[in-house]
């Protein structure tokens, strides 16, 4: 048993409204600049729908990912190397620029400038890449709230995998429900986007498990945006070099969520950290049978208070203040104790980091349409399997087509619903409801405690331990920022005073405003600065 940490991630879905805050302000944060105009690190997707980029779940055309060549090793699913280093110059398996979405503005100055006339001036819409007038056709988020109709839903990858029932979800597109998709990259125990790199530069960090790309050695080659099946690294058309998620590591490093957690609106997302066996990450991602790849996957995750595991992490060189957040992590109770979270897409066998809380809410919300007590459990228990958006779909996204453990989840979210209305309307618990799911009512009550009410420090866990280099090296090296034309690393103005304060009081900062209010890193109780002095 080889003790590894991990950072990861646990998304609830129930309470993503799709405001895209998320979205916004990582853009704002990393990829608001030229060269990745296109690229966006944490998106929000509808489904049923296309995603980002269009049709990015179709491995048969794209490739991503790992699969079982005839004697049941893992391979990657581009192919040999000697077949990629044939396509080295010449990727077929890549999106274009019109899969993920041609970018644009408007010429505001036309309305601005324009002078007195007869007919209203016209923004007409600019490529951000050309600067050249140009036809909007598709976006980051066109079929956003099923905005694209039927005729877009219809195009969803996953709809074909459950086709006895895709017509259904078509046909009954006006009283359907759909859900929202918030999306970063997996942070992967078994990433195929760096075994599909030529020149090694992306690896993934060996204190918190969070996969990075060396600009330094990145070449361009492009493979890794193949590779990568969930489609989560993009090329900077401008630097010529790969980009990705950086799952925000210089706030992390001094246990601040990420930018996407911080800001997010519906408080969805847990951070924590899991303890893993590096030793079984290969033989679990190599399961023969996809339905087996959820489960084959927990068995990888270690219990951080078993005194043996502890030891071993010990032995590791994990520091105790890692090994005590494991044993306090949000993510771990949500994954391993209650099993409620799901990956995304095992079948992929990447062993993705990032997992999710299916939607229940539109089930109730079914049932009091019917005049039915929608949190009964009665009647809960027995609409999970009559969805308008069958289960089957959610399976199809989350455990490789296995529906079991998909209804297992729904149904103990169900149960903490119908458990914990005894206490808003001041009634006895009824015991028998724990007990259909395998919890307690004191698990329950945990459970709804962390999904439902928790507190900032009880969703995000996350140890600072590996982070006192980090200080160093940033407070005397050119910052982290991505905000800057000279790609990444090239604001040299930003030290950690700058940002991960309130305000600026660096007078090493040149021509620095010591008042510079910068609310993306706020913690929410710091209030120097915030209100003028006079």
């Amino acid at each position: 048993m080889r003790v590894m940490a991990q950072l990861a991630m646990v998304m609830n879905l129930d309470k993503c409204i799709g405001c895209h805050t998320c979205s916004v302000t990582c853009k704002q944060a990393w990829t608001n600049r030229s060269g990745v105009e296109y690229v966006w690190f944490n998106n929000v997707e509808t489904r049923p729908g296309q995603g980002y980029p269009r049709q990015y779940q179709d491995q048969e055309k794209w490739k991503g990912g790992w699969t079982l060549n005839k004697r049941g090793k893992l391979t990657l699913k581009s192919g040999s190397r000697f077949k990629r280093l044939l396509n080295i110059f010449a990727n077929p398996d890549l999106p274009t620029v019109s899969d993920y979405y041609d970018p644009w503005t408007y010429d505001y100055e036309n309305l601005l400038s324009a002078p007195a006339m007869d007919t209203t001036p016209v923004a007409r819409p600019k490529s951000l890449i050309t600067g050249r007038d140009t036809k909007v056709t598709w976006g980051a988020n066109w079929d956003d709230d099923l905005g694209g109709g039927p005729e877009q839903v219809g195009r969803d990858p996953l709809l074909a995998k459950v086709a006895e029932v895709s017509e259904k979800v078509k046909l009954e597109f006006e009283q359907t429900f759909m859900f929202y998709l918030p999306r970063i990259c997996e942070h992967c125990l078994n990433p195929a986007c760096a075994a599909a790199c030529p020149s090694g530069a992306i690896y993934k960090r060996s204190e918190d498990g969070i996969v990075l790309v060396d600009q330094d050695k990145c070449r361009g080659w492009r493979q890794c945006v193949t590779g990568c099946p969930y489609k989560k690294i993009y090329f900077n058309h401008k630097t010529g070099k790969a980009e990705k998620c950086t799952f925000c590591y210089p706030r992390v490093e001094v246990g601040i969520p990420t930018v996407c957690s911080e800001t997010c609106v519906g408080r969805l997302r847990y951070i924590g950290v899991m303890l893993y066996d590096a030793d079984a990450v290969l033989e679990a991602a190599s399961v023969t049978d996809d339905k087996d790849l959820y489960p084959s996957q927990l068995g990888v995750f270690l219990n951080p208070h078993d005194p043996r595991v502890v030891a071993e992490a010990e032995r590791a060189g994990i520091s105790p203040e890692w090994i005590e957040a494991a044993q306090n992590s949000p993510v771990y109770r949500l994954i391993v104790d209650y099993q409620v979270a799901l990956p995304l897409h095992p079948e992929y066998r990447t062993m993705p980091m990032v997992w999710y809380v299916p939607p229940l809410s539109p089930v109730v919300d079914i049932l009091k349409e019917t005049g039915h007590d929608g949190e009964n459990k009665n009647n809960l228990f027995g609409a999970i399997d009559t969805l308008r958006i069958p289960i089957e779909y959610l399976a199809e996204l989350f455990t490789a087509g296995e529906v079991g453990p998909v209804r297992a989840s729904l149904q103990r979210l169900a149960a903490m619903r119908a458990y914990m209305r005894s206490a808003n309307l001041g009634e006895e618990f009824d015991e028998t409801i724990p007990e259909s799911v395998r919890l307690s009512g004191e698990e329950i009550e945990a459970m709804y405690r962390l999904l439902a009410i928790a507190k900032y420090q009880d969703r995000y866990v996350i140890p600072t331990g590996a982070g006192s280099d980090a200080h160093r090296l940033d407070a005397i090296a050119t910052g982290c920022s991505l905000d800057g034309d000279g790609g990444p690393g090239m604001t040299a103005y930003d030290t950690m005073v700058d940002k991960f304060h309130l305000t600026n009081t660096n007078d090493a900062v040149p021509q620095g405003d010591p008042t510079r209010v910068n609310l993306l890193n706020w913690d929410g109780r710091s209030t120097d600065g915030l209100l003028p002095t006079t």
